[in-house]
């Protein structure tokens, strides 16, 4: 089978995210189908960035096919963007005959964030009689509307929303990483029986291999556990959509008490957090420099309890799949989870608590809680959150589960 994946943010483990494309077109192609990543040059989520001095370029990491179109760099949210996406689906529309004729696709999935790829995905499919999947990771146009404050009748917004309608009107299946999605896709035009839910994963060799950790973060580790401190972790973005103002004034409430605290990545709004910390002087408080994937195993394996946290958003209603939590999960470490979502992963494994967000007194409660638990008890939820991913999110799982239903879609044009 061949398969051709749309996918504007594309990357891979030492590019960055998003990691999702190269995962499952991993594993596609260890069961003998080929394919085909079409991505951008440049994309705000990946820490480096495809070299092209071509308008269109093929390249090969780690055996997987990319198609790469040179877009325009960019920063923030605003028209430089905007710019960005629109050069890419400009070319996507432009490159679809050839890539029709050459790939010859027998299924399009189109899976940026942004729905706009399912123009270019639908004209493909049209040229080679493809099936058309579309995979939702957010929700556009809704997401900038609840998150951002646009008016539905913004011209942006309007563009969107047709593209959305258009997706649900045309795909032959829908594959969601929000589990509560579904009707808010019928309401838009989707046949109930082309949704499919298929969360985000993780890859269990990563967690095989024994990376060591950097020398000034283990010095720093065995600094605060000499003191008989229990090490609360989070890694990941610092944005304001991470909830992390919360986790410091808890930790200022409980600053008397025997716990450290260590933050590990980078996002708009660590400097404030820095400053914040230093403001409220916070002694056991850490900020670490971002790493690469593969060292944040042996890093989780640090920590005694792991945090996560989401501003409270109406958004979330329809579910999240956070990669955070999953590897949190699969580093078998109790969770503190403060997010209001339609579904919780962290209540249904019973590997933590789950607690309001945003809520200092919630989240000092439940840190004070957690902390007084036996190390039996705390093994204990940190072997159920590892053994719910094992059963449910690994990718050699999600994948099969991803290509049955391709398959399924290849027999019905059959026939």
């Amino acid at each position: 089978m061949n398969i051709l994946l749309i996918n504007h943010y594309a990357g891979s483990p030492k590019m960055g995210m998003e990691f999702r494309p190269y995962y499952m077109a991993r594993e596609w192609q260890k069961k003998s189908n080929n394919v085909l990543i079409v991505t951008s040059s440049f994309s705000h989520t990946r820490k480096i960035q495809f070299e092209t001095e071509k308008i269109f370029t093929y390249t090969e990491i780690d055996g997987i096919k990319y198609f790469v179109i040179k877009t325009p760099k960019y920063s923030g949210n605003g028209f430089g963007r905007i710019r960005n996406m629109a050069s890419f689906i400009k070319a996507c529309l432009n490159k679809s005959k050839y890539i029709a004729e050459t790939f010859k696709p027998d299924i399009v999935i189109s899976s940026s964030t942004y729905p706009l790829d399912n123009y270019p995905a639908r004209k493909i499919c049209k040229l080679s009689g493809a099936k058309m999947i579309y995979e939702v990771h957010d929700l556009w146009p809704l997401s900038p509307q609840e998150l951002g404050g646009y008016s539905k009748y913004h011209p942006f917004i309007m563009m969107m929303q047709a593209a959305e309608n258009f997706a649900y009107k045309h795909c032959n299946a829908v594959v969601s990483l929000l589990p509560k999605a579904k009707e808010h896709m019928i309401e838009h035009g989707l046949h109930p029986d082309k949704f499919h839910y298929v969360p985000n994963g993780v890859v269990i060799d990563d967690w095989k291999t024994a990376n060591d950790i950097p020398k000034e973060f283990r010095a720093l580790f065995q600094q605060q556990k000499s003191k008989e401190h229990k090490i609360i972790g989070y890694t990941g973005s610092h944005g304001p959509a991470n909830s992390l103002n919360t986790l410091l004034e808890a930790m200022f409430e409980l600053k008397e008490e025997p716990f450290s605290l260590f933050l590990i990545g980078d996002g708009p709004e660590k400097p404030k957090l820095i400053k914040t910390a230093v403001k409220l002087k916070l002694q056991n408080v850490f900020f670490l420099h971002q790493v690469n994937k593969d060292l944040i195993p042996p890093i989780l394996d640090q920590f005694d309890i792991l945090y996560i946290g989401l501003q409270n958003q109406p958004l979330f209603r329809f579910g999240i799949s956070p990669n955070k939590l999953l590897d949190y999960m699969m580093a078998g470490k109790p969770i503190i989870q403060a997010i209001n979502a339609g579904n919780d992963m962290v209540t249904e494994a019973n590997c933590g608590v789950s607690i309001e967000p945003e809520n200092v007194n919630k989240l000092t409660e439940a840190i004070i809680k957690m902390t007084k638990l036996s190390d039996d008890e705390l093994n204990k939820m940190g072997k159920n959150g590892n053994e719910y991913v094992l059963r449910n999110n690994s990718y050699n799982i999600l994948s099969q589960k991803f290509l049955k239903l391709m398959e399924k879609l290849i027999t019905e044009k059959a026939n």
